[in-house]
Order: structure tokens, then sequence, then C-alpha cells
């Protein structure tokens, strides 16, 4: 894009943007002659910020190609005209509706309050937290209320600078198709926005405040949802858990709930109230081991048995446990953490034992899992007689398989769903990752290893015993800039034209290509067609069962690639089976990065 069509924009965009302060940021760049600032104009105009089918992310700031008050609001209008398209009978009616909740991240709440409003201005009734929540609880809330449609303001566990907007069905769910096509339709087309003031909509009952009469519900919702509240009331005072917000919503939650339950949390006082800069760490992200020092510190110090952290808006959820204790590590008296999958592993296993032992598994039990995520998991479930259903990368897929579940169309009943990076669904009134939950119940599984006078770790080491040594690799790789699509698209179109016949020194049996529907043999490149929504995902089967998976982000510029192993467990015993396993998962890295790091 050139200067002149950037300039236009931006001097449209500062026509259009009400807050002062997004506005000047735009006015400041275009009398900044300098090579940087001819950059950064670029950067904010040479395309409009995308509503995708997760919705918004992108870094705050004025601008079409970033999140402000103009751009949310735009996005919130095409939403209600969606929704009022759709449900034209309620909205002659006046009984559409919408929740609106937000993290601790900067504009959040500003974000939320102005999305609200654009509702109430439309016929739309608002229903706003008074405060941050988290994002499990919107989806609670959505249902818990009957409520239309409903958006959480958070960019996750992304660095401060940024934030985003995530739109919600009436089921609780993220959007999916045919509904996230027809919203992006509209926000596309979205020359008006209708707006109303917070006074005005309070006066006509179309913006409702909310907070206990949800909160204290979805507290009830988590305690219910547990298997053995007697042994928690029994044996509470032996386990000390040690967590971290990590400056986002979680607290409130997860000290309510497990204090509740008699448990004793200690949580991080430097992490524990919301706040957008995250200053005490440089990701606010339960996945890396950096993010939980300050709580490994006071785990230490205070000797805890657990160590919990959840993501700012507390749908993902992380923990640590005392001494090396996985496979292959040194019991020093340090903290390890417990991976995504291995959290996924020992939530699924404790789950079908406990529905097992209290005689409530159902015959068509399953649970779900996405695609890049570990296949011991599928191994778990089937010593139960569980099944494992596969989903896309996305908590929304997950929701997705629960709601046909719902309504007949699949003879199953779900009893868990989780993916790889972090996000665990144990319960059935939420459709997405509930941190608060798993917490929940993390600290019930451990009490209850602890009375058969086992760890976690000790527990994991046994489910290897019995299913072989799995382990996972994830790589990523950025693509900043107005170049970034144009190269991962380049990548992903080279893996399809040219598959590689190894991967690490192990053949390629053949190729999943989601994206078209069929599988690709190397040299043949045809295959059975199979039932999954189209996505841009390769997955490469390997002749020792060992899978590979390549996607770009849906929310990030980036490549994302998985792999998941597994090696029998023989007479070298754990450590050898890791040794092997490793030594598999490095050489497929190499493999890869000599594709994405050119």
């Amino acid at each position: 894009m050139d200067r002149t069509t950037c300039v236009e924009k931006a001097k449209d965009y500062i026509l259009r943007e009400r807050d002062p302060l997004f506005r000047k940021e735009v006015e400041d760049l275009l009398a900044d002659s300098s090579p940087a600032g001819e950059q950064e104009l670029l950067d904010r105009f040479y395309r409009n910020l995308e509503f995708g089918t997760g919705g918004l992310r992108g870094v705050i700031g004025g601008g079409y190609n970033r999140m402000n008050t103009l751009v949310v609001k735009s996005a919130t209008q095409g939403l209600a005209g969606y929704l009022i398209k759709t449900f034209p009978h309620k909205a002659r009616a006046g009984t559409l509706s919408a929740v609106l909740a937000y993290d601790s991240r900067h504009y959040s709440a500003e974000f939320a309050e102005a999305s609200a409003l654009i509702f109430a201005a439309n016929g739309i009734k608002a229903y706003l937290f008074s405060g941050m929540r988290p994002t499990p609880e919107l989806s609670f809330a959505i249902r818990t209320l009957g409520c239309d449609t409903g958006a959480v303001v958070t960019a996750s566990h992304n660095p401060p600078q940024y934030n985003g907007y995530k739109a919600y069905w009436n089921d609780g769910s993220q959007v999916i198709a045919p509904h996230d096509a027809g919203i992006i339709e509209e926000v596309n087309r979205v020359t008006e926005i209708k707006e109303m003031s917070r006074e005005e909509a309070l006066t006509r009952g179309l913006l409702k405040i909310i907070d206990k009469e949800i909160d204290e519900p979805y507290h009830a919702m988590i305690k219910a949802a547990l298997f053995r509240p007697r042994l928690i009331k029994e044996k509470a005072a032996e386990v000390k858990i040690v967590y971290t917000p990590l400056h986002g919503t979680g607290a409130m939650h997860v000290e309510k709930v497990l204090g509740d339950l008699g448990l004793k949390v200690i949580t991080v006082p430097e992490q524990r109230e919301g706040n957008g800069d995250f200053p005490t760490v440089d990701f606010p992200n339960p996945e890396e081991a950096p993010a939980l020092k300050m709580a490994i510190e006071l785990g230490k110090a205070e000797k805890a048995d657990v160590i919990m952290a959840t993501d700012p808006d507390a749908d993902r959820f992380g923990i640590a446990v005392p001494g090396g204790g996985i496979p292959g590590g040194e019991k020093d008296g340090d903290y390890t953490l417990i991976t995504g999958n291995q959290m996924g592993v020992l939530l699924a296993d404790y789950i079908f034992l406990s529905l097992k032992e209290l005689g409530k598994l159902p015959a068509n039990a399953a649970m779900i899992n996405s695609i890049v995520t570990t296949g011991m998991q599928a191994r778990v479930a089937a010593s139960y007689g569980v099944t494992c259903l596969e989903c896309l990368t996305g908590f929304k897929w997950i929701a997705d398989i629960m709601r046909r579940c719902d309504t007949g169309e699949l003879a199953r009943k779900i009893v868990f769903g989780t993916e790889e990076s972090y996000g665990y669904l144990v319960e059935n009134d939420v459709r997405d990752k509930d941190g608060i939950s798993a917490a929940a119940l993390t600290a019930e599984m451990t009490l209850y290893w602890r009375s058969k006078g086992k760890s976690l770790p000790e527990r994991l080491e046994e489910l290897y015993l019995r299913n072989g040594y799995w382990q996972e690799l994830g790589i990523s790789k950025y693509f900043q800039g107005p170049e970034g699509p144009a190269i991962m698209a380049g990548i992903m179109e080279n893996y399809r034209k040219n598959p590689p016949a190894t991967l690490g020194g192990i053949a390629v049996e053949k190729v999943r290509d989601i994206k078209t529907g069929r599988w690709l043999h190397p040299g043949v490149r045809e295959g059975e067609p199979f039932k999954l929504p189209p996505s841009d995902v390769l997955q490469f089967y390997l002749e020792d069962g060992t899978v590979v998976s390549a996607r770009p982000s849906g929310t990030e510029p980036k490549i994302k690639f998985y792999a998941t192993c597994c090696t029998p467990v023989g007479t070298g015993g754990l450590p050898a089976a890791r040794a092997e396993a490793a030594r598999k998962l490095d050489a497929i890295s190499k493999d890869i990065r000599t594709v994405i790091d050119r």
C-alpha cells in the first residue's frame, strides 16, 4: 500500500475515532516524516485488523490495524446486526440479549462497556460484569442468563501491548460456521455505528450490571462437579497450594472456591491484583516456566505441595510439582512444570477412574481432544473403555462436538475436553476451557493420589509404564509485518506440493491435508476423504507412529509445529525411552528449522 492511501485511511480514522488518545496517536504519525514514522503509519493502515473466526486480537493503538475503541465498536455493531438478522422475531419483540466480560488488560473495561452500549443502542439488552471476570464465567453467564451472544475482551496470555475481543454464541461457545462467516460479513459492511449513553441504557433497562448473581452459581457449579467432597473435607489440611493469577482475573474465584473447600491457598502477593502491564513477567503464560518463577520461589519457602497458575483471563491452567518427579528428572527439591499434554493425561485418568469407582461412568462415555494433542490421552481413554473424539485446534471445536452430543447427533456422553495448550474442561456447564474448575479438580486429584501414597508425577510414571513413554514437541516461528502472511502461505503451499519423504530420518507414510479434506501419500498425493472442517493444517504420519502437524496460528502472525511420539518402555526403563523420544524429536526439529529459518 502506498503512502497516499495510508494517509487517506488515517484521515478517515481520525474523523471517526472518538477516543482522544487513539486519535492523537494517528495525528502524530501523520506529522512524522521520519522513516520509522512512515513504517509505523504503514503498519497501522496497510490492512484492517481482521475480525476472524475467533474475533479480534492485535496491538493496542490508533489505526485500523490496531485494537482501539473504533475497531471494537465496529465489530460489535456487526455482531449486533447479524444477531438481529438471525433472530428477527426476537429483535421485533425486544428480547435479544448479550453478556460482556473483560480481563485486566489495558482498555479492557473501556472496550467492554463500549460494546455493551452498542448492543443497547441496537435494542439488545446488555449484561455487563461490574469488574473483570474470567472467560469461562462469560460462557457460563451466557448459558445461565439464556443470552443470544456474548463477548469477552481479552488477549489471553499475549504480551501487555495486546488486547482482543472473542465473540460467543447462545450455547456459550465461541462462534463457528455458519455464524462466524455471517458475523464477519456484517462486520465488514459496517458504515454506521449506533451508540447510546450509559445513563440512557441504564434508564431504559438495556444495560444491567451483574456480579454475584453469576459468581455464586458459577462457584456452586464448580464445587458440584467434584467427585470426592468428603475426601477434601477430611484431608484438605494435608495439601498446601501456592497460586498465581499472573496479574489476571483468577484470584477471586480460585481463592473463593478452594477456600470454601477448606484448602489452604497462598496467592503470590505481587501477582494477585489485576495489572495490564504484567510487571513481574515477560509473558503472562502458565505454559512457560519464567512466568511461574515467583510462584515457585514462594512455593519453596512455603513447602507447597502444588503450584497453580492461570493466565490473565483464567481459561488456561498450569501446575508445577515438587522435585523432578517426571521420568528423567531429578528429585532435588525444586519444582517441575507439568506440560499441558501431561496434565490432560492426569485429569483424563482421574476423571475416568473416579466415574468408574463411583459407578457413574456412562457406557457411551467420550472425551474430546484436538488433533495436535498427545496420542497418549486416547490410549488412557481406551483403557477405561472411553472413546476419544478428535477435533480441530481451538476449544470452539470441542464445544461443537459437545453441542452435537446435546442434540443427539452424536450418541456420546462427554466427560472431558482438553487441548495441549493448557486448556481443560471438566464439567458441562461451560463451553470453553476453564482454569478455575481445573484448579479445583486438580486439588482434589492431588489429595486423592496422596491418600493412595502417590504424588502426581508418580501416577504419571505408572501411566507411562502402561501406555508407553510419550513426549511432545512445539515450535513457533513468527513472521511479522505486511509480508508475513505471504511467507507463511508459501511455506504451507510448499509442504503441500512437495511433502517430505522423511522427517528426522523417519519415513513419512502419509500426509493429512485438513484444508482439502484428503490424505496425501508421498508420490501419490491423493487418498480417502475424512470428516473434519476445512482448516489450514497439515499432518505428517511417520512410520514409527510419530505425528507432526503444521498450522498457521489463527490469532498471531506465526506458524506452529507440533510433534507427538511414543517409544516403548523396554529393559532400559523410562530413562532409555525418554532418551530415544528426545533423539527423535531433536532430529525432527532440525528438519523443520531448515524450512522455516531460511
